[in-house]
């Protein structure tokens, strides 16, 4: 079997935008009472190669390659709908943090827990 590492690299170049991307996805919508949460989420993939050859201090020569495959999916931000009211509360900045968690008391009191499960509060 030969290893054509200069042939795999080149592929992979020529298919890089099939490799790498970084997107932008919009959840589904979560509806809790008259509050409506979407979730935005960031995607990203990547990928890596290397190899390279060499001797050994007997003069025994050798070749390697390797890759490998990443993935990072992160929040990025929450979209808030309530009535005609629509405000966006970004994830990675403390301020939009801080404005989310300040929901949380009025998310909760919209859910009710039964013994049979959960069930939209009282309006």
């Amino acid at each position: 079997m030969t290893l054509n590492l200069n042939e795999n690299v080149n592929t992979l170049f020529e298919n890089l935008e099939q490799f790498l991307t970084s997107k932008t996805v919009i959840g589904e919508a979560i509806g809790i009472g008259e509050i409506t949460l979407v979730p935005i989420i960031n995607l990203t993939f990547g990928v890596g190669t290397g190899g390279g050859n060499g001797s050994d201090e007997k003069g025994i020569k050798g070749m390697g390659a390797g890759g490998g495959v990443g993935a990072k999916v992160a929040p990025a931000a929450i979209l808030v709908i309530k009535g005609d009211s629509v405000e966006m509360l970004p994830i990675k900045s403390s301020n939009g943090l801080e404005k989310l968690m300040d929901r949380v008391p009025e998310i909760v009191s919209k859910i009710k827990i039964k013994k049979g499960g959960i069930s939209k509060g009282e309006e």
